[in-house]
């Protein structure tokens, strides 16, 4: 709220991938899993769309770059995509797979660099899959997070936020 954020990107027709039963705006589409499979979002038309929004839904997917390119196809030209998922470091606070708090994790992320073998960075990642964008900000959530145990869930902000795009 404090950063103009739903009057800046959520206006228009939007969708909320994953939106968890608290869509991120009213007049927003949801997609979840009982609407089928949000890697491919088959159904759905090419540009249809002024706002694409997920949070906490890519790291589920089981190959994020596919799940990027389905998911920006949705998109108008002006349109932006925005993607909220945990930081590896903040949220899951180590470094390999299993998640130690959702066993349905498939993949960690850190906002601009790979690590392997269960780390991608989100730019790195938006940088191979997306073409014709630009990227409005992106950067690590971290407000209020004080527990860094690994062995305890994390309190606060613990993610990263990109909002991207796409080109005319």
């Amino acid at each position: 709220m404090k950063e103009d954020f739903f009057d800046r990107y959520c206006v228009g027709k939007g969708i909320d991938i994953g939106y968890g039963g608290d869509p991120i705006s009213d007049s927003c589409d949801v997609w979840e899993s009982e609407h089928g499979d949000a890697q491919y979002l088959r159904g759905l038309a090419d540009g249809m769309y002024d706002f694409v929004y997920s949070s906490h839904t890519l790291e589920h997917m089981p190959d994020p770059g596919v799940a990027l390119v389905n998911w920006w196809r949705l998109l108008k030209p002006g349109g932006f995509l925005i993607l909220y998922i945990p930081d590896r470091d903040l949220y899951e606070k180590k470094t390999t797979l299993p998640s130690g708090w959702n066993e349905d994790h498939k993949t960690f992320f850190l906002l601009d660099r790979d690590e392997s073998p269960d780390t991608i960075g989100v730019l790195p990642l938006i940088s191979r899959s997306l073409r014709g964008f630009e990227i409005e900000y992106a950067k690590r959530c971290g407000e209020g997070c004080t527990i860094m145990d690994p062995l305890a869930h994390s309190d606060g902000e613990y993610s990263i936020e990109v909002v991207i795009r796409k080109l005319r």
